[in-house]
């Protein structure tokens, strides 16, 4: 083994001893609605925050495939532990990509040690999936510039120190960074919703907050075509590959209690029904596997190959982490209803996944463009250029 290879190995390591760590306290976060203060520090001190950014910035200089394997071993156990990788590493990542250097030097070291917890602020009532919708106003007034808006469904709101803001500057799109600590900053906590219970939601408010232009994330008309895609980009990625962990994590127990469940004299894998479920929850969790892993690849060489390839990891992955999550549900019956059962909260969190991040109805939209660009549009020679196959989306 190279020592680069060793050393990038670590945030791995890290995270698999942290999942098992808490494995047993997840429940807990998940019933009392909020990851505890402690365990983000210890999330921040096993270098598991923004993994992937460079050395120089504080990171662990992580490679595509190494974050994805971190975030299947911290969403096999807890969405909302790997919730807090994925939008600290948002945050990072456009920061990264399209921050100034006095930015990049100011903010991005601050991220990879813990000691700011970031957000993303981009989603609103009228504005999912359609981000173009947005209404946020980000406006120069004389030496400063004023944020003012509603942001809806904010994964750490409740505690983030600093936004990602996106909004609108005379119509066109523009990010911001907003200090949590800033006058007119308001955050409202929300409670018992579907899954992601500990992950600390929060609808934001930002009533005339003033912050310096030096807040401003690259200039007006990039905030989502460049900025804000930057980051949904990079949580996809991260989502898929703990939608893995949990379609992992669910087959696991339910081939565990089938093994040692007794129905009168046989156990429940003796059954074939619960052995088709068992099938086919394991197919679904390798596929998606695989196709998160060509993902991590193509990242690795090729970012404008690696967006379509994520796209398509991401919904085979939420997809897989449901379906699994229903038949281990299924198979542990009561067992898996219980509160504390990991299959019950992996079930309601999956259905999350399928939502965040581009939910699932558009990226059939993303994966359909990409088929009929490929088998439709014709080659030199008059055939359509995929018909000699290949992957869908490259």
């Amino acid at each position: 083994m190279s020592t680069r290879t060793g050393r990038l190995s670590s945030p791995v390591a890290a995270a698999a001893g942290l999942a098992a760590d808490v494995r047993d306290r997840a429940a807990v976060w998940d019933r009392d609605g909020g990851l505890p203060d402690t365990v983000r520090d210890a999330v921040a001190a096993a270098g598991l925050l923004a993994a992937d950014l460079p050395e120089e910035y504080g990171g662990a200089g992580a490679t595509p495939a190494e974050l994805g394997e971190l975030c299947a071993h911290l969403g096999g156990v807890c969405s909302a532990l790997r919730g807090l990788v994925t939008v600290q590493g948002m945050v990072a990542a456009a920061l990264h990509r399209w921050g100034t250097r006095e930015q990049r030097a100011r903010w991005l070291p601050r991220l990879a040690d813990g000691e700011l917890t970031a957000g993303f602020a981009a989603t609103e009532q009228a504005a999912g999936s359609a981000l173009s919708a947005v209404t946020t106003r980000i406006e120069r007034d004389g030496a400063d510039v004023v944020v003012t808006g509603r942001k809806k469904w904010i994964t750490f709101g409740q505690v983030a120190d600093v936004f990602l803001v996106l909004g609108q500057e005379g119509g066109r799109p523009v990010t911001a960074l907003v200090e949590g600590w800033r006058d007119g900053v308001g955050r409202e906590p929300v409670r018992d919703q579907l899954g992601m219970r500990a992950a600390r939601i929060a609808h934001v408010d930002f009533r005339s907050v003033r912050i310096p232009p030096g807040n401003l994330v690259a200039p007006a008309g990039l905030g989502l075509s460049h900025v804000a895609a930057t980051a949904l980009d990079h949580g996809r990625f991260t989502v898929a590959w703990g939608c893995v962990g949990m379609a992992e994590a669910c087959v696991e127990d339910a081939a565990t209690h089938a093994a040692t469940r007794a129905q009168g004299d046989a156990v429940l894998a003796d059954h074939q029904s619960v052995r088709a479920l068992l099938a086919r929850a394991a197919v679904r969790a390798a596929g998606a596997r695989a196709l998160c892993r060509r993902a991590a690849e193509a990242r690795g060489g090729n970012t404008r190959r690696g967006i379509p390839e994520t796209v398509l990891a991401k919904y085979a992955a939420a997809d897989a982490a449901a379906a699994a999550g229903r038949d281990a549900v299924q198979i542990l019956g009561s067992a898996g209803c219980e509160p504390d059962s990991r299959v019950a909260r992996h079930f309601r969190d999956a259905k999350v996944m399928e939502i965040i991040e581009g939910a699932q109805q558009v990226a059939e939209q993303h994966i359909a463009e990409h088929v009929m660009r490929r088998y439709t549009a014709p080659r030199a020679n008059g055939t359509p250029s995929g018909a000699a196959g290949g992957a869908v989306a490259r």
